[in-house]
């Protein structure tokens, strides 16, 4: 069993609070001391109150997706001896109402574009079952009601 955690801080800052037109900026802060800006979506809350230059967590979400699928396929493809050199998923999320009327991320869709090297290329079938066994093993797709697809595009050469 692993631990992971992360810190969420918000401050009022002196900003009237009541009226709910605070700012929902915040500081979200990883393991290392990273620190990134997070706030609401601002297609959930408009500006000012969300800061557009910052991740929501419905972007973190979809990255956090797309992240684990990456790292899957790397390993996978080196244990296969594939050389991966470049790798781009340009990855989305669709949020929508479920069948209870609540809002959820219905359905991300993943579209990596992968780069390789070396006499050894993989199939269009190598390449699919690469990206089917990167997304069976994913921790993070394995723990969500989300329908999670993977649509790879055409690889780079």
């Amino acid at each position: 069993m692993a631990i992971y955690t992360a810190e969420v801080i918000w401050s009022r800052d002196g900003q009237k609070f009541i009226d709910n037109r605070y700012s929902r900026k915040h500081i979200l802060r990883f393991d290392g001391g990273i620190d990134v800006a997070g706030s609401s979506s601002p297609h959930v809350i408009p500006p000012p109150g969300s800061a557009i230059d910052a991740v929501d967590p419905e972007e973190a979400f979809v990255a956090s997706l797309s992240s684990c699928h990456m790292l899957w396929f790397l390993y996978i493809a080196a244990d296969q001896g594939f050389i991966v050199d470049h790798y781009h998923d340009a990855a989305e999320g669709v949020m929508a109402r479920n069948a209870a009327g609540k809002l959820m991320m219905t359905v991300v869709t993943l579209r990596p574009e992968v780069r390789f090297s070396g006499d050894r290329q993989p199939t269009r079938a190598e390449l699919d079952e690469l990206h089917h066994r990167a997304h069976e093993e994913c921790f993070i797709a394995n723990s969500v009601k989300s329908e999670v697809r993977c649509e790879p595009r055409e690889s780079m050469s």
